[in-house]
């Protein structure tokens, strides 16, 4: 997820909504030695031991906090909360044309 949508989803999203995406982090996610997204030089693990481990419902969490909460786990949010994609658009191919060349006499 990019920074802009967790960013504005973070604004809204309540403590309890972050729980359970830590929950369904910790229940379904595998590969804990993956790159973190937040920052480069962690692993998930880390970033986990960082952000998710001592959460806390009843605790007021900064909305950067929330948003690199959300960027690293949001792949695990409540489906009411996960950004919709956007669909490609079906474009119309292209319109082409052979290269005409000058003829030289």
């Amino acid at each position: 997820m990019n920074r802009n949508t967790a960013r504005k989803l973070a604004e809204k999203i309540t403590n309890e909504q972050l729980k359970q995406m830590f929950d369904n982090t910790k229940a379904f996610f595998v590969d804990w030695k993956r790159v973190s997204i937040v920052n480069k030089g962690l692993t998930k693990g880390t970033a986990w031991n960082v952000l998710g481990r001592d959460f806390d419902v009843n605790k007021t969490y900064h909305v950067i906090g929330k948003t690199n909460m959300i960027r690293e786990f949001g792949e695990y949010l409540p489906k009411e909360l996960k950004p919709k994609k956007k669909l490609p658009k079906n474009l119309e191919p292209p319109i082409h044309q052979e290269p005409k060349f000058n003829k030289k006499s």
